[in-house]
Formats: C-alpha cells, sequence, structure tokens
C-alpha cells in the first residue's frame, strides 16, 4: 500500500474513498464539538454552581487550543508526516473526549477541552492536505466541495444532535459518543490515509511559541475587552499579543519554511485567496452571531422558529459546494468566488432591510440567497489556496486555510460586540449591513485575482 499511497496525483479505488470516509469522520467529529458545546452551557453552569461566564470556557478553552496549534500542527506534519500528525490528533481528541465526559469540575472539563482543542488542531491543520494527496488534480474542486458539505451538514445538525442527546440523556454523553466513533475513524484512518514522503527540516520551536503567544493573548485581550470588565488586562493582553505577531512576522520572512507562511503570501493568488477567505468568514459570522438578536428582537421569533429560520443558509451551503468545487475543476475560481460573495451581500443586505411584520418565506429565500453565494465562494476558493502552494507545502496551506477561516470568524463575532455595544437600538441591522459590506470587499479581492495568475495549478 506505500507504494500506491506516494503516487503522484492521489491513490487508487477503492483505497481512495476509504480515505475520504476518514477524513469526513474526523473533520465532523472536530466540527460538531464547536457546536455542541454551546446547547449544554446552561446545564453544566447549573450542576457545577458557576457563572456563565466561568462556563464559556468550556467554548473558548476548546476554540483557543485550535486556533494556537494550527499552524505549528500544520508545520509538523510536513517533517513528520501528515498521516502520523492527522492519527495522533484523533487519538488525542479522542481520549480527550472521554476526559471531558468522566470530568467531576468545570476546571477538569476545561483542561479537557483544551486537550480536545488541540487534538482538532491536528486534524484541522492536515485535513486539506489530506484530500490533495488523496484525490488526483482533476477531482480536487469536487473533493473540496464535498469536504465543504460535510463541513456545512455538521455544522448544521450540531444543535439539532445536541438538543436530541440532552433530551434522553446527561451533558457528558455529549462527548462520550465522540468516543466509539473516534476509535471507528481511527480504524479506517490507519489503513486508508495516504502517506506522502515527509520533508527533512527542524521543526521551529521558537515560532510555534511565537505563534501561540499571538494568536492567544489576541484572542484573550479581544475576549477580556468585549466580554468582561477588565478592559485594562485585556488591552495589555492585546498588546502583547500585537507584538509576538509582529516578532513572528519578521522571523518568518528570514526562512525559506516558515510556520506563519509567509512564503506562500508571496504568491499573488494565495494571498488574495487568504484575503477573500478572512473577509468572507467575517461576514459569515457578523451575520450568523446577529441574526438571532434580529429575529427574536425585531421579528418576535421563539427560540425554535429561530433555528428554523437560521437552516436554509447551511443547507444551501452544503448542497451547492459540490457543485461548486466541480464547476472549479474548469471555470477560474476568480469569478466563481467573486461572484458568490456578491450574491452573498446582496442577500445581507435584504435581511438588513427585512421588515417587522416579515413571513418565514421573507426570511427562508434571504438566508437561502447568503447560502448559495457562500456555497459558490468556498470550495473554489479552498481549491485554488491549495493548489497555489508547492505540494511540498500542502501542510502550511491547509493550515493557513484553516486559520484565516478562523481569523474571520474571530473578527466577525468581535465586532458584533462592538457593533451591540456603541448601536444598542440597532446593533443588529448595523452588523447585517457592515456583514455585507466584508461580502461585498471580499467579491472585489477574489475578482482580484483575474489579473494575479494561474489559478487551477
Amino acid at each position: 500500500m506505500s507504494r500506491t499511497a506516494e503516487s503522484e496525483d492521489g491513490l487508487p479505488i477503492p483505497q481512495r474513498h476509504w480515505s475520504a470516509v476518514a477524513i469526513w469522520l474526523a473533520i465532523t467529529l472536530a466540527v460538531l464539538d464547536s457546536a455542541v458545546a454551546n446547547i449544554a452551557l446552561p446545564t453544566i453552569a447549573r450542576e457545577f454552581q458557576v457563572e456563565p461566564h466561568e462556563a464559556i470556557w468550556v467554548v473558548n478553552g476548546y476554540q483557543l487550543a485550535i486556533v494556537t496549534a494550527l499552524l505549528p500542527c500544520a508545520s509538523l506534519g510536513e517533517i513528520v508526516g501528515y498521516r502520523r500528525v492527522y492519527l495522533v490528533g484523533l487519538v488525542v481528541f479522542t481520549a480527550a473526549s472521554l476526559l471531558c465526559a468522566l470530568s467531576s469540575s468545570l476546571l477538569e472539563l476545561a483542561l479537557g477541552r483544551v486537550l480536545q482543542g488541540l487534538g482538532a488542531a491536528g486534524i484541522m491543520s492536515i485535513n486539506a492536505a489530506l484530500v490533495r494527496f488523496t484525490y488526483p488534480q482533476a477531482l480536487l474542486g469536487r473533493a473540496i466541495g464535498f469536504n465543504a458539505l460535510v463541513v456545512a451538514l455538521a455544522a448544521a445538525t450540531g444543535p439539532s444532535l445536541a438538543a436530541a442527546i440532552l433530551s434522553v440523556a446527561h451533558w457528558p454523553w455529549l462527548f462520550a459518543v465522540n468516543v466509539p466513533i473516534g476509535c471507528l475513524t481511527l480504524a479506517v484512518a490507519a489503513y486508508a490515509l495516504p502517506r506522502p514522503a515527509p520533508v527533512r527540516r527542524r521543526f521551529d520551536v521558537a515560532g510555534a511559541v511565537l505563534n501561540a503567544l499571538a494568536f492567544g493573548l489576541v484572542i484573550g485581550g479581544i475576549d477580556l475587552l468585549t466580554r468582561t470588565g477588565s478592559p485594562l488586562v485585556g488591552a495589555l493582553l492585546l498588546a502583547g499579543g500585537v507584538v509576538s505577531g509582529a516578532a513572528l512576522v519578521l522571523k518568518s520572512r528570514t526562512e525559506a519554511t516558515p510556520i506563519l507562511p509567509v512564503d506562500l503570501m508571496r504568491i499573488p493568488v494565495f494571498a488574495l485567496s487568504v484575503g477573500s477567505s478572512v473577509l468572507s468568514f467575517a461576514a459569515q459570522m457578523l451575520a450568523l452571531v446577529s441574526l438571532p438578536f434580529l429575529f427574536d428582537g425585531l421579528l418576535g421569533r421563539s427560540p425554535v422558529e429561530t433555528g428554523l429560520l437560521m437552516t436554509p443558509w447551511p443547507i444551501m451551503v452544503g448542497l451547492l459546494g459540490p457543485l461548486a468545487g466541480s464547476l472549479a475543476d474548469r471555470l477560474p475560481a476568480s469569478i466563481l468566488g467573486g461572484v458568490g460573495l456578491a450574491v452573498m451581500a446582496c442577500g445581507l443586505a435584504a435581511l438588513a432591510l427585512i421588515r417587522p411584520d416579515a413571513t418565514f418565506l421573507d426570511v427562508a429565500w434571504r438566508m437561502a440567497l447568503c447560502g448559495i453565494g457562500f456555497g459558490f465562494f468556498q470550495a473554489p476558493n479552498n481549491r485554488t489556496m491549495m493548489l497555489a502552494a508547492p505540494r511540498a507545502r500542502a501542510g502550511a496551506a491547509g493550515g493557513m486555510l484553516a486559520t484565516a477561516r478562523l481569523t474571520g470568524q474571530t473578527a466577525g463575532t468581535t465586532l458584533v460586540a462592538v457593533f451591540f455595544a456603541l448601536r444598542p437600538a440597532d446593533g443588529t441591522v448595523v452588523a447585517l449591513w457592515a456583514a455585507a459590506g466584508f461580502a461585498l470587499a471580499g467579491a472585489c479581492v477574489s475578482l482580484g485575482r483575474l489579473a494575479a495568475g494561474r489559478e487551477n495549478g
């Protein structure tokens, strides 16, 4: 198997299909766990007799561990092998899920979630690189489209699945169910994942530390500034993160294969794809965080109705992901992404203009329009990012892909908090107009790739 697995243009069938199953199962676990814990927070806070802002660390610890470990895990994958990092990530994630299920205090649960986030980083950072080595280049767009479908479905079903589990079982089962699925995924992954040759070089420990400080301090500082009463500490943490980030950039500029892939950012198509990704995910989170407040406040919808109203967006993203990916194998991603984000901007503007007497259908077509636009952007953009990078830097490209997504999402969430604080009366509408602006800016950046060079590898 090792000889066929090292094929320059994808794996043979049926190994290719089994590898895809392992990749999709693992990314489903990682994405689901980003969503299901939110539903259980009130229950967890009551059981451990803590304040809601303390229980938030069940979610924050997971996200913080992911974002600080993504790029180091991607770099490590290039050095020791993507398959090895992916398998270790699966083992850590599965073991940490069991620890979370057995937790007897909030501290134990939060630490378990941090460990779980480190395992998820090993999965997410390598996911796109493994897709690239699993499929031949001619089918890469379609493969990334199906990957987007899996991620969208996992994100869409996460809250409903969590609610279903909590209706028949206690909250530890939200984490315990990961254990048998993780073991099954590990068995399939060990059998089928590709084995591309690693790159001989040393792991940059100093770069990894600076990366962790930059992302960790910035996110922690923003959290303190926007959600707690500690603005001075938040400002100091944010400043420390900015300094660490600047030091990381300066260090990376002198290296051939840095943890922060500034070498890839010198490729115009790659840099523009990263920029449009950050803008698109910022627009997405500006909308998804503010819309429940709009549906509750302006439209007077119940929580169940709000959940239903949020559904058309991820459904359309999932349905259109494979189609957009297939089109990207033949058409420029710059055009597909630019048109997609322009459509998304129109849907966001339509949501900002919605009236208090809007019906379910009035909301549904606007949400679907946003999902259609985002669906046409995501898979082609991800394909371009992966093919713009040399094969030896596929791990760094995949890590940057995930980092761009999380950076945009963090920026969008933070801006919603700012708008709500500055404009309490109409912060939701302001956030939606800002989201439309971000999407339109992303469309312009995406179209800018037309003049930047080849997109299809």
